[in-house]
């Protein structure tokens, strides 16, 4: 894992932390985390690819 990618998660991590207690139930919390974990996934080639072009 390179720095991009674990800084990037831990940012994404981070964020989703502060706002996961204030969604009700467990099945919330997971299919919201699921979801940001998808999103994630998805986006980070496209940032590196943006930073590579710097």
């Amino acid at each position: 894992m390179d720095g991009t990618t674990l800084i990037f998660y831990a940012v994404v991590c981070g964020c989703l932390s502060v706002v996961a207690p204030k969604f009700p139930g467990f099945s919330v919390r997971l299919g919201v985390g699921a979801a940001v974990g998808i999103l994630a996934a998805s986006v980070l080639p496209y940032i590196q690819n943006i930073m590579n072009g710097y």
